[in-house]
């Protein structure tokens, strides 16, 4: 079977916050269309909170890119601190395969820790967590792949990457997440 390619990709990061921050976190999605910036979703999702899939669903389905979206990336599986994202869900509400994408290697027992510990309803979060799967290293990356085979994604990130090792719709999600958060971008995806 010929593996797909995807030419429309949104791709999702989160704005930064300070850490004493409580409330809702700007999100920020970049529209590609091959390597084409074609536009730029926001939303806000509360820190720490529960509705991370619902903003990401609403953000590119009540979009005018929604319709020719193919693939989400995501940088990391939560935003705004540990506002885990249900990856299966969002995938079969917008009937697109994801790519969770991350540049090191996670530390799943300190994110276990963390969430049963010190976030509510973390057990819930964690379990979300473990559904996913161990991250895969994959190139200069490591995923989590959600209705997208590892060649497909090997592809995408072989295709996308073309300013260093992250996927260029996250990357610019993150440059522009920056400059929102703190006046201008700096550091590295």
């Amino acid at each position: 079977m010929t593996p797909r390619t995807f030419s429309h990709i949104v791709g999702f990061d989160d704005c930064p916050f300070p850490r004493a921050h409580r409330g809702d976190v700007r999100v920020i999605g970049t529209i590609f269309a091959g390597a084409r910036m074609e536009g730029v979703v926001s939303g806000k999702v509360r820190r720490d909170g529960r509705n991370s899939t619902s903003v990401l669903t609403r953000l590119v389905r009540g979009s005018k890119f929604g319709a020719h979206a193919q693939l989400v990336l995501l940088q990391g599986v939560a935003l705004a601190g540990f506002n885990v994202i249900d990856v299966p869900q969002l995938c079969g509400a917008l009937g697109i395969p994801a790519l969770v994408v991350a540049r090191h290697a996670p530390r799943p027992e300190a994110m276990r820790r963390a969430l049963l510990e010190r976030i509510p309803g973390g057990a819930r979060k964690w379990a979300l967590v473990e559904r996913l799967g161990p991250m895969e290293p994959l190139g200069h990356v490591h995923v989590q792949r959600v209705g997208i085979t590892r060649e497909e994604a090997a592809n995408v990130i072989s295709a996308t990457a073309i300013n260093g090792n992250i996927p260029e719709p996250l990357r610019a999600a993150h440059l522009i997440a920056g400059g929102i958060g703190h006046g201008e971008s700096r550091g590295r995806t």
